[in-house]
């Protein structure tokens, strides 16, 4: 899901660093700072997660977890998750510094949403607790490639090819993460549902 470096096209960059930026603001703004704790342990969580790749072209495929940061932290994903990927490429160059805004919204984007949208489903029975849980891990990563192929097609059309293996290669890996997803929000709603009340970050 990290796009490399010297790939994507200056405007693409710029525009995904404004919508990184925005959205992490939005984040911060939003956060409750008592849950810093949580926070922080989501962003290790996806740091960790997806630091296991396989290299798919300009890109690779690995868990993300996204779905869980959103339901757990809603607009409070976006600081989460940027940190953890600039720590990545910081560390490890994974992605990297320049395109850490397109990735950043790639990643973060749908995770917010599918937060946002899925969160009053936690105040169901358990099933629908269970549809919110996978929902949110299938489709923040469907959203994520997705945006990610989209990125690449807009900086030059002849990663075409490229972008729908990207869709592809990661259609399965979208249903772990959804089963991943619906299992950790089953089991918090048992253990700890404080963990996921809503709050201002949802809103």
């Amino acid at each position: 899901m990290h796009i490399s470096e010297g790939i994507l096209s200056t405007p693409v960059l710029a525009g995904g660093a404004v919508l990184t930026a925005a959205g992490t603001a939005v984040g911060l703004k939003k956060l409750d700072y008592d849950r810093i704790m949580t926070v922080s342990l989501l962003s290790a969580t996806f740091f960790v997660a997806s630091l296991i790749h396989v290299p798919i072209g300009p890109g690779s495929v690995h868990l993300l977890l996204g779905g869980l940061l959103g339901l757990i932290l809603g607009w409070g994903a976006f600081p989460a998750i940027v940190v953890a990927l600039f720590l990545q490429a910081l560390f490890f160059q994974y992605g990297g510094i320049i395109v850490l805004g397109v990735n950043g919204f790639n990643i973060a984007g749908p995770a917010v949403l599918c937060g946002i949208l899925l969160h009053p489903l936690l105040s169901g029975n358990r099933k629908k607790q269970m549809t919110a849980g996978f929902v949110a891990g299938f489709c923040s990563m469907f959203f994520s490639a997705l945006l990610m192929a989209t990125a690449l097609f807009l900086s030059d059309h002849g990663f075409l090819d490229v972008a729908g293996l990207i869709l592809a290669s990661h259609l399965p890996v979208m249903v772990i993460e959804g089963l991943i997803t619906m299992f950790v929000v089953t089991f918090l709603m048992r253990v700890q549902p404080e963990i996921l009340s809503p709050g201002k970050q949802h809103k």
